[in-house]
């Protein structure tokens, strides 16, 4: 279904790792008013996210090989040939912790030409308590000012919840397949003078345990993956 306000199409992209008890609540919880497809990058479950995705009206592709990167990667594959310069494409987890509906707030800044990456900032909104790690909180913290001292931008999070034209993201060309994916998008969108916004949103304790906060090995490997991700891009 098009865009009312600019007829361009939203697509929804979310990568998924052994989401069953919670991929079906974000699927439905999106405004379907506003979108045109929503596609799942079920990476390599092992539960029934893709058939639970399937039941709840998305469009499921096949990500083989683990990595957030890689499950995000083929959500954009899927949409090669469908996809216009100026649509909408919005990604999110699959966990639950985001609020689908707040989609309306993330591709405001695009439709109104005000923005061409915009960044759901959970920490400029509500953060239900223990929602985010302190792992989590001091990674952010840090990798935010170290973009801003490198690359010139503020941002205050490397939130999932965001959008990016369909267009700027073919020009960024995105390459992460694990860990770093949200601040390759960042890094590069700054890089490119491209105009970044972050929005303040809602943000909940996940369903289930996370993959990467909820692992002493997944916190330093992500850790790493980001910090090596921003000096690599210089």
């Amino acid at each position: 279904m098009s865009d009312t306000i600019t007829n361009r199409n939203v697509y929804v992209i979310i990568p998924a790792y052994n989401e069953e008890k919670s991929i079906a609540k974000v699927i439905l919880d999106v405004p379907k008013n506003l979108v045109e497809q929503i596609i799942v990058g079920n990476n390599n479950s092992k539960d029934n996210t893709a058939l639970e995705a399937k039941n709840a009206g998305a469009i499921v592709v096949d990500a083989p090989i683990s990595g957030y990167g890689n499950a995000c990667l083929k959500g954009i594959d899927y949409l090669k040939d469908k996809a216009k310069a100026d649509d909408i494409i919005v990604f999110m987890d699959g966990d639950y912790s985001d609020y689908p509906e707040e989609i309306v707030k993330i591709i405001a800044p695009i439709q109104n030409n005000q923005a061409d990456l915009v960044i759901g900032s959970r920490a400029l909104g509500i953060k239900e308590r223990g929602a985010m790690t302190l792992p989590q909180e001091f990674g952010n913290w840090l990798a935010t000012r170290l973009i801003k001292l490198f690359y010139g931008v503020k941002f205050t999070d490397l939130g999932p919840f965001r959008a990016i034209t369909w267009g700027n993201l073919m020009t960024i060309n995105m390459q992460d397949k694990t860990y770093g994916w949200t601040v390759e998008m960042q890094i590069k969108a700054a890089k490119l003078g491209l105009r970044c916004v972050e929005v303040p949103v809602t943000y909940r304790k996940r369903i289930g345990v996370s993959k990467v906060s909820g692992t002493l090995k997944g916190v330093i490997l992500a850790g790493y993956k980001i910090i090596w991700m921003i000096f690599k891009n210089l």
